[in-house]
């Protein structure tokens, strides 16, 4: 009976139709995973058919013979049932294997150099090494690696490798304390006497006067400073034994403030030229007085203009200022401009520029064009030219560097060089058999060729009149000198300043971050107050009964910001010091005076006509408060949007930025 059963089965199944085998469905989803729940995903159905043989291959293959199917094998018997093990007590708990280190992440960039500031800067002095004679390029002191506390210092492995070459190697290097503040926004403490700043001015001051005439002096004002502190000083430094032909006064970072109404800057150079009077520069010594801002450009083709117009090349020229001023700023920006020969831009760097006071430490110089009579006209016909363009029929580049200078300030300008020196094209040295090795040899690296520095002609120099950059001179009782390099660059406005007004009743008090404090002590009505101050300090307003209790709780930390540290900062810093102020209200819509919280910035009052206000202001101890008469801008608290409800700011407004020497369409 077995042996008739294989041919049975295989009668039947070739009785049987063939069925198309079914081809299996893959389905994949577009989410990338699977469905949601609900189905509500779109499904794409990819068909994949397998294999089927030809039927003529199917035919030709001879069928094989069943397998004859096995004998069952016999049942097993059952094992029998083990005894069951005696309980044993809990096994001892493994020690939990170590998780895998997670992958380290690259840090940003900004951290990274955070980091390596914070780590420090290496630099190994040598004593035995003489000075080199060469100054720093971007900060004037001269290059050296015996004291790493003084001016100039460049480490000994560094200086030997640039001196190697002799003076031309060092030429255009620049010392460790401008490098870091390049790279790391860090300003390293130098061993300087208290007066040496203000010694190498009058050292330079006191030249003999060269080609006959003594030299121009351009003195740089920050307008947020008015009054400036050491704009009194300069009769001082013009003594008997100064022979200056006079003194230009810049006021610079007008492009920080805005327009609080028409004829803003009029008003601006009237508070300078009172400044001025004051401070007993009037008359003929007093050459003129310029509004500009050396960062955005807006006003330095008009500085250029008049100093070619009136000085021409008569004799040297000298900025002159505090610190924090803008006078490296400045001196880059005259040096990209037609004021320098054409040469100059490629043959001297740069001054170092940072927030941080005192940066430049010794002169830096570039060589005056000669203003002839034909350079004067091809220089006046290029800014006509320009003059009739608008935004739109700027370059591409022009005008995302155009949008780039609106952000930073209000008042933008375009600074253009009419005399440019034509450079030759670079020659390229190459050498085919360098190319070729054989396979026996691994290919060779060609050293790189040095290049040569670019040096001006004795010609060129030798009757030359030159722009020096000096020292900036340190401003006493200021609060920046308070600051860490951190705190710094928070308190300097770099970019268009943002007014916030508040609305204040009496009982209520104003916090500048920690470093200012008023007091709104009586009054009958409520008054308006304007903070005009870097954009990053942060701004608190409380009731008179809580402002101690926030001040020691909050006084380095988040809330205010400044000073950072905590409390150990806070043990070394100085408390803050009251003034009472008492003013009288001329209007709703005019601020009465200014409150200067020393270079923290300023508070502008406006009450109402006839209110007598008084208040107590705080700056730090040994900080200069100064009460402005007349405000700077009168009209700032009308810069402001609606009132925030239920509190006491208004909403902040940033009026448009103007861009100078540029037509302007209908639509603009």
């Amino acid at each position: 009976m077995l042996r008739l059963l294989p041919p049975l089965l295989a009668r039947l199944a070739r009785a049987q139709p063939r069925a198309q085998p079914r081809a299996p469905v893959r389905r994949l989803r577009r989410g990338g995973g699977p469905a949601a729940a609900g189905g509500g995903q779109e499904e794409e159905r990819f068909v994949f058919l397998e294999y089927e043989p030809d039927p003529a291959e199917a035919a030709a293959a001879p069928l094989r013979e069943p397998e004859p199917l096995r004998e069952p094998e016999p049942l097993r018997e059952p094992e029998p049932l083990r005894e069951p093990e005696p309980l044993r007590g809990p096994k001892p708990l493994r020690e939990p294997e170590p998780l895998p280190e997670p992958r380290r992440e690259r840090e940003p960039r900004r951290e990274r150099r955070a980091r390596g500031a914070a780590a420090g800067i290496p630099g190994t002095p040598d004593p035995s090494v003489p000075p080199s004679g060469v100054s720093c390029s971007g900060c004037g002191a001269e290059l050296q690696c015996a004291d790493g506390g003084a001016p100039g210092f460049v480490p000994a492995e560094k200086y030997r490798s640039l001196a190697s070459d002799g003076a031309a190697g060092l030429r255009g290097a620049v010392c460790q304390r401008c490098w870091a503040l390049a790279h790391h926004g860090r300003a390293l403490r130098l061993q300087l006497p208290p007066d040496e700043h203000r010694r190498v001015v009058s050292e330079a001051l006191r030249r003999p006067p060269r080609h006959g005439r003594g030299p121009l002096l351009l003195y740089v004002l920050d307008v947020l400073e008015l009054p400036d502190p050491v704009l009194p000083q300069v009769p001082a430094l013009l003594g008997p034994g100064v022979p200056a032909s006079g003194v230009l006064v810049v006021g610079n970072k007008v492009d920080l403030l805005p327009a609080d109404a028409p004829g803003h800057l009029g008003r601006l150079r009237r508070r300078v030229a009172e400044a001025c009077a004051r401070a007993g520069l009037a008359g003929a010594a007093l050459v003129d007085i310029r509004l500009v801002s050396a960062k955005t450009g807006f006003g330095m083709e008009g500085l250029v203009s008049r100093l070619q117009r009136s000085w021409k090349c008569a004799g040297d020229v000298y900025l002159l200022g505090a610190t924090n001023s803008g006078k490296s700023t400045l001196f880059n920006t005259l040096l990209r401009s037609d004021y320098c020969k054409s040469r100059a831009p490629d043959i001297v760097d740069r001054a170092t520029v940072s927030p941080w006071p005192g940066t430049t430490l010794n002169l830096l110089k570039f060589p005056i064009i000669n203003p002839t009579c034909d350079r004067i006209f091809r220089r006046q016909e290029r800014l006509k030219e320009e003059a009739t363009k608008t935004e739109d029929e700027l370059s591409s580049e022009e005008q995302k560097y155009l949008n780039h200078l609106k952000k930073q300030g209000y008042l933008v300008g375009r600074v253009g060089r009419t005399f440019q020196q034509q450079k030759a094209s670079p020659v390229v040295d190459f050498d085919p058999d360098m190319l070729s090795y054989s396979i026996d040899e691994d290919p060779k690296h060609t050293p790189k060729k040095r290049v040569e520095r670019e040096e001006f002609t004795h010609n060129e120099v030798k009757d030359a009149r030159w722009c020096f950059d000096t020292p900036g001179i340190v401003k006493e009782d200021c609060v920046l000198n308070l600051l860490t390099e951190k705190e710094v660059k928070l308190v300097l406005p770099t970019v268009a300043i943002v007014p916030r007004t508040f609305i204040l009743k009496p009982g209520t008090a104003l916090f500048l971050a920690a470093l200012g404090r008023i007091d709104y002590l009586q009054g009958e009505k409520s008054a308006w107050f304007s903070v005009v101050a870097s954009n990053l300090l942060p701004v608190h307003i409380t009731t008179l009964s809580k402002a101690d209790a926030i001040y020691e709780k909050h006084a380095g930390h988040e809330l205010l910001k400044v000073p950072i540290g905590g409390e150990e900062r806070m043990k070394a810093f100085p408390p803050l010091v009251p003034q009472d102020i008492t003013l009288k209200g001329i209007g709703t819509t005019e601020a009465v005076a200014d409150i200067k919280l020393s270079s923290a910035g300023w508070v502008a009052v406006t009450a109402h006509a006839e209110e007598e206000l008084l208040l107590r202001a705080y700056t730090p101890k040994g900080t200069t408060l100064v009460v402005r008469e007349p405000p700077l801008l009168p009209y700032i608290s009308s810069i402001r949007g609606s009132r925030i409800a239920g509190t006491a700011a208004y909403r902040t407004k940033k009026p448009p930025s103007l861009v100078e020497n540029l037509k302007t369409t209908g639509s603009r």
